[in-house]
């Protein structure tokens, strides 16, 4: 069956225990608060979209029908970047900051009247070059596979698939996967309380790919 041993790679891989030693620093995440710190918004700002935008474009596709809607999210995404660097307190890592963003951006576009568009970074002439050329860059078509693997993900809703790309994919931390479900303003124990559910919801995604890998072996 075409795509059988993706899903089924994949899906060993989730259901195994993930990594228990912390993800390696990343250098560019002190590049890019030395560059906040010191006001620098606009050039953090293209430095952060062209250093994780590539990840970040992947899994928008992922989770819309069309390319449209991941670039309005990815659009709205890059923009609020630029805004809410003047509120960032360094709590998360400058990626986990961008995927609350972006998560964000996905409900946004979601929720909005299915005629309207957006087209945001043009407003803004340093972010515009950055957003535009690392979506012009990236090859979206893997997202877009019509495979096993990715008929399975897709079975599930949202928030378990961004579980799933932030813990297997990313290899976040349980406390920044919470704070980008929470968002900026939560607290240092509703991020507590909600990492230790998110280990438990993880649980419950393990078990439903197992059956979602089965019913599709057996078509």
């Amino acid at each position: 069956m075409p795509g059988a041993s993706d899903a089924l790679t994949y899906t060993a891989r989730v259901t195994t225990s993930p990594p228990s030693t912390p993800p390696p620093h990343d250098p560019r995440d002190d590049e890019l608060r030395a560059l906040i710190a010191a006001g620098e918004i606009d050039r953090a700002t293209d430095d952060t979209i062209r250093a994780y935008g590539p990840e970040l474009i992947g899994w928008l596709c992922s989770i819309f029908t069309t390319e449209a809607d991941a670039h309005d999210a990815f659009s709205r995404m890059s923009e609020e970047l630029w805004k809410s660097f003047g509120r960032f307190d360094g709590r998360c890592s400058v990626r986990t900051w961008c995927y609350m963003l972006a998560r964000h951006a996905a409900s946004h576009v979601r929720k909005r009247p299915s005629t309207q568009r957006e087209v945001l970074v043009s407003s803004i002439p340093s972010v515009a070059h950055a957003a535009t050329h690392v979506w012009n860059t990236t090859q979206r078509r893997d997202a877009h596979a019509a495979d096993v693997y990715t008929e399975i993900r897709r079975q599930l809703d949202d928030d378990d698939q961004l579980l799933l790309v932030l813990r297997v994919d990313r290899n976040l931390p349980w406390r920044d996967i919470a704070h980008v479900v929470l968002g900026e303003d939560a607290s240092g124990d509703d991020i507590t309380k909600k990492a230790a559910a998110l280990r438990k919801q993880f649980e419950r995604v393990k078990e439903r790919l197992r059956e979602l890998a089965a019913l599709h072996l057996r078509d």
